[in-house]
């Protein structure tokens, strides 16, 4: 197999402020756009060309990467007017395919990071015969996903959508995200129009008779639709827990990228990355979390499980945890943000302004 649709249209609306300015696919993760991560394990398992459908900033995306020649790969992009869902979106870039009729194209969704085998994915696809090939995966808790039922072989009985009581939960296998689909069969997705694979293209497939097959890959996999979700994801892959060759330096405790500056006396730990030119200053204390270029941690502040954003800063003595800063915010000294704030690209918040305990 040699190429392969990247589906990077989404807005990431969930994950506002972080794509308030940056597509959801190039908020940094482990000191890179996560798309290079993609790019690379795509790479690594021998696909060559890459088509992806851009639509939400679709702009920045090939003055980055370009021609993809510095990854190994030959990348085009196509640019939906109006946004065509994962199936419309599939269709509109099926022109820029090169392979035969009966030829595998792996396509993945990109917000998903994975340690998938790619390529047993594609032999599970050609040793089977089938039209679409599905990386499944087992979750604790499948009740916010559909779930994929498959029968002893593996091919799928049934596209269930997310279950609301016990009774309707009759399997722990999901759809992971990444699929292999014989060339013929994107033909097939109406033109020109929104269709989703996951609510159209895959049941109307299976009412017809075609064979859709699952492959049930455990290893690891998160859906980096949320915040708290993107940060884990940036920290398991300097940690080493979630596996890329894109990442720029050695696994470990923290990842500090060239000319970023960092106070002797400073920790960082649970897979912490601080980007070029940010400064972590002195006592300060990150914890599992993303600092982006340019960012200022002041002397002191404790920063736990959030990402802050390019340009931001932290003032003195702030404690930050399970939060996200935008682009250029500031937060004054001696205030507490807790599990799930959210602040705006370039609003400032005053010294002491929000806390959760008293000032004494």
């Amino acid at each position: 197999m040699t190429e392969a649709i990247l589906l990077v249209g989404g807005k990431g609306t969930r994950l506002r402020p972080l794509t308030v300015h940056t597509p959801k696919p190039m908020v940094r993760a482990a000191g890179v756009p996560f798309l290079t991560h993609q790019l690379a394990r795509a790479r690594a398992a021998g696909v060559d060309h890459i088509v992806l459908a851009t639509s939400y900033l679709a702009e920045v995306f090939e003055p980055h990467f370009g021609d993809g020649s510095s990854l190994g790969l030959h990348l085009e992009y196509v640019t939906e007017v109006e946004p065509l869902g994962t199936g419309g979106a599939i269709r509109n870039v099926a022109a820029r395919l090169h392979s035969a009729p009966d030829e595998p194209v792996l396509v993945f969704n990109g917000d998903i990071l994975t340690g998938l085998d790619i390529r047993a994915l594609v032999r599970t696809h050609e040793t089977t015969g089938a039209d679409v090939s599905l990386h499944l995966t087992k979750v604790t808790d499948p009740r916010a996903y559909g779930l994929v039922p498959t029968d002893e072989t593996g091919r799928v009985l049934a596209f269930l959508e997310k279950p609301q009581t016990p009774e309707e939960i009759v399997t722990d296998q999901i759809n992971a995200g990444a699929y292999v689909f014989r060339r013929s069969v994107i033909d097939t997705i109406p033109q020109g129009r929104p269709v989703s694979v996951e609510r159209e293209t895959f049941p109307e497939l299976l009412s017809a008779g075609a064979h859709l097959q699952g492959m049930v890959d455990s290893t690891y996999w998160l859906d980096l639709g949320t915040p708290a979700a993107f940060v884990r994801g940036s920290a398991d892959l300097v940690l080493g827990r979630a596996p890329s060759p894109a990442v720029p330096g050695r696994c470990g405790d923290r990842l500090i990228l060239p000319t970023a500056r960092v106070a002797p006396d400073a920790k960082l730990t649970d897979g912490t990355v601080v980007g070029e030119g940010a400064y972590i200053a002195e006592g300060a204390r990150v914890s599992g979390s993303t600092i982006l270029p340019g960012a200022v941690v002041e002397p002191g502040a404790v920063i736990t499980d959030s990402l802050i954003g390019t340009r931001a800063r932290v003032g003195e003595r702030s404690i930050l945890t399970g939060t996200v800063i935008g682009d250029g915010a500031i937060i004054g000294a001696d205030n507490e943000l807790r599990d799930g704030a959210r602040v705006w690209c370039d609003a400032k918040i005053p010294a002491g302004a929000v806390r959760f305990s008293s000032d004494r």
